[in-house]
């Protein structure tokens, strides 16, 4: 039986592959067929990463997303390298959190530029690749997917920079979507909510976490296993007829505010 995820002969960059969900996702395009490049800034993660999923199907880069020269040059080296792109997963992300009356411009730039400048600047130099590409006559022109947030659905207190950014992020996909639809490039986000990853540490504390899950009425923190799927169904040919949207993938918590 033909699997309709399969994603062999594929191309797909992931963000953040270092650990996470960026991580895991970078697994799961493995498992599915797919040639992954992995785009990495931490070069601790970056090394581990590369270590750990290397191969022939693998090509590993690190650099920093919220740099224009370097986004083109990760498509550059992965077309040479394995022929096209097919699929971009922007997951890179950071926090920085702080009360609104309290946050410096420092604080508020850097999670900006990273969680929706970069995101810009990767969906462009893709998004340019793949319009050349359906220009030429490719009917698989590809598929991208922008990890959002259910903060930016409904905010977060002591992220109010992080919160924007994945708002803004929201309007990036829906704008790409529209603009590139004639190109059979589909552009979708995906709104998580909370993970089993380094960045939510603070609300799966002991001091918070009880709280956290009283507002996931699954009643449980996601792994970051289990949340990869939907971001490669995305990326698939089980999700051909899907574009501007964002998936919530939440265990129901945005639902309960």
């Amino acid at each position: 039986m033909h699997n309709p995820m399969d994603l062999t002969g594929r191309t797909i960059i992931v963000t953040g592959t270092g650990q996470g969900i960026g991580r895991a996702i970078s697994q799961l395009v493995l498992d599915l067929g797919g040639n992954l490049v992995m785009v990495e800034r931490n070069p601790e993660t970056f090394a581990d990463v590369s270590k750990a999923l290397g191969g022939n199907h693998t090509l590993a880069i690190q650099g920093d997303v919220t740099d224009e020269v370097f986004c083109a040059r990760v498509v550059d080296d992965a077309v040479a390298h394995f022929g096209a792109v097919h699929g971009l997963v922007n997951n890179a992300g950071i926090t920085r959190p702080a009360m609104i009356e309290k946050m410096t411009v420092p604080q508020w730039q850097a999670v900006i530029d990273v969680n929706l400048t970069a995101v810009h600047l990767m969906q462009q130099a893709v998004g340019r690749h793949m319009i050349s590409r359906a220009r030429a006559g490719d009917t698989v022109a590809g598929a991208i997917v922008n990890i959002s947030s259910t903060a930016g659905k409904r905010g977060s207190i002591g992220q109010v920079n992080y919160a924007a950014a994945k708002a803004g992020v929201l309007g990036i996909t829906m704008t790409g979507a529209l603009e590139w639809a004639r190109y059979g490039i589909r552009v979708n986000s995906v709104g998580f909510g909370t993970v089993e990853t380094p960045m939510t540490e603070t609300v799966r504390s002991d001091r918070f976490r009880e709280r956290t899950l009283a507002r996931i009425p699954l009643g449980r923190i996601a792994t970051p296993a289990e949340v990869a799927p939907l971001i490669c169904f995305l990326l698939s040919d089980a999700s051909s007829f899907v574009t501007g949207q964002n998936w919530l993938e939440d265990g129901g918590s945005i639902t309960h505010v």
